[in-house]
């Protein structure tokens, strides 16, 4: 699902789960378990990309209609940990977005420390209420902290996709590349974060991220109980079939 390639001090990680790095159970697991076993190893920094015009496409709906309410506690819990270890994680994390990055997609880019984005490789965005799935804590709180302020609400509410200078203009994209070079640039912008000492970088990372950390700590007993809630009920089931039976025009069984 992953494959690793190391560019000296940076470890790139690039995701290559189906066709469109869709997250499931497995791949979010995936992706803690790779970045735990790197917080101990001589990589200090860390690149995470697609493949093809494929960031990655946000939850697998398909898997959650198949499998059900079983599934979904199992995988609401596994989300919640990949988003809050790339978040909370010690060392520098860019998010090289080489093509679409949709709902959860664009929250995992979200959550990284330094985001880049292909010119004209795709879209960006989070579409969970377009589906009828309210945001796990940890998740609005990343956008919560990556958006310009004034958009946030907007974007949370609208569910649109924006291009990448848009992106931009939204905070959801630091920078806008060429195709070709997003792979070099994605490693300089990791080893600029390198130049900051390691301890300096996590104590200054953590005082940074920690009103987030409060806000989850506070938020999760009561939200993400109703998330899970309304994520499981027969009303957004049938929301989510309808969905995925107009954006993959064929019918859902």
């Amino acid at each position: 699902m992953i494959d690793v390639i190391q560019r000296q001090d940076v470890t790139i990680l690039h995701m290559a789960h189906g066709k469109a790095n869709a997250l499931d159970v497995e791949f979010c697991q995936d992706i803690t378990e790779r970045l735990e076993r790197l917080r101990t190893s001589s990589s200090v920094a860390v690149v995470l990309i697609g493949k093809g015009n494929m960031f990655s496409a946000g939850v697998d709906l398909l898997r959650m209609l198949d499998e059900g309410v079983e599934y979904l506690q199992t995988f609401l819990p596994a989300l919640t940990t990949m988003y809050e270890t790339v978040f909370f994680y010690p060392k520098p994390v860019v998010a090289a977005v080489n093509g679409h990055a949709i709902a959860g997609g664009c929250v995992l880019a979200c959550a990284a420390d330094h985001r880049l984005m292909a010119r004209d490789a795709g879209r960006i965005g989070v579409t969970e209420l377009l589906v009828g799935l309210p945001f796990p804590t940890i998740a609005m709180e990343i956008m919560r902290f990556t958006s310009v302020p004034q958009h946030w609400q907007a974007l949370i509410y609208g569910g649109a996709t924006c291009s990448p200078q848009e992106a931009i203009n939204l905070g959801l994209v630091d920078k806008m590349v060429e195709p070709q070079n997003l792979v070099d640039q994605a490693v300089a912008a990791a080893e600029k974060l390198l130049s900051i000492p390691a301890l300096a970088f996590d104590l200054t990372k953590r005082q940074i991220r920690q009103p987030v950390l409060e806000r989850i700590q506070e938020a999760r007993s009561g939200f993400d109980l109703a998330v899970q809630e309304i994520w499981t009920t027969p009303e957004t089931r049938e929301a989510i079939r309808s969905y995925v039976s107009r954006t993959f025009k064929k019918p859902i069984g």
